[in-house]
This record gives C-alpha cells, sequence and structure tokens, in this order.
C-alpha cells in the first residue's frame, strides 16, 4: 500500500502479514515447484500452474499491494497467502495421492447413476 499502513485486516482471527509480497512469491515458488513433479498432461497440474502462474506474473510485475488484490481480484493480500498455503498443502496431498495413475480395479457400473436402480423385491 502506497503510503499507508494497514492496522487490520477486519477478519477475525486473520492477521496483517508483515511481508506480503515475499511470502506469496515464496509460497507460489513452492506450489511451482511441487506440480513440476507432476505428469505435465495430469489436469491438477495444467490447471493449477495456470493461475499460479498468472498469479506470480502480477506479483513480479507489481509492488503495490492494491494493485496486486485488485488484479488478482480474490480479497485481500492476506487472504490470497491463506489461499496460496493451503493450495501448497493440497499440491502436495496430489504428489502423495498421484490422482493420475490408473484404477487398481474398475468402479462398480452403476456407481454414478442416480438415482439408484431399484432391486426387484422377490
Amino acid at each position: 500500500m502506497s503510503g499507508v499502513t494497514k492496522v487490520t485486516t477486519g477478519l477475525t482471527g486473520l492477521a496483517v502479514s508483515k511481508n506480503p509480497h515475499h511470502t506469496l512469491g515464496i509460497l507460489y515458488s513452492k506450489i511451482l515447484r511441487t506440480l513440476q513433479k507432476m505428469p505435465q498432461d495430469a489436469a491438477y497440474r495444467k490447471h493449477t500452474e495456470e493461475i499460479i502462474s498468472e498469479r506470480a506474473n502480477v506479483l513480479k510485475a507489481n509492488q503495490d499491494v492494491e494493485v496486486i488484490e485488485k488484479q488478482i481480484g480474490c480479497g485481500q493480500i492476506e487472504e490470497i497467502i491463506v489461499q496460496a498455503e493451503n493450495e501448497l498443502i493440497l499440491a502436495r496431498k496430489m504428489l502423495n495421492w498421484r490422482p493420475w495413475e490408473p484404477l487398481m480395479k474398475q468402479p462398480p457400473a452403476e456407481q454414478w447413476t442416480w438415482p439408484p436402480a431399484q432391486k426387484p423385491k422377490n
């Protein structure tokens, strides 16, 4: 913020970040490094990499926190930091879960139909 120091976020339990630009840059770098370990054709990697890269470019192009908040459009910078922390946690879990690998066994044929087929009464 140009010339003004933010005292509060106005959100219960969410403190003002002392160095949001640096914190967000570190988080975006960690997320992108984690995504690089996934196959290039993995849907999660493709879509998350696109979003995080766009946000990282906004961060690199601007030093003003208010401009970054407006261009990203997902709340205050502290909220964006929380989102990035949660995305990093999810990316690391996805790396362990490996959802891009084939299923160990096929799901039941009617698994995704609703309402479930009625069983005939005897």
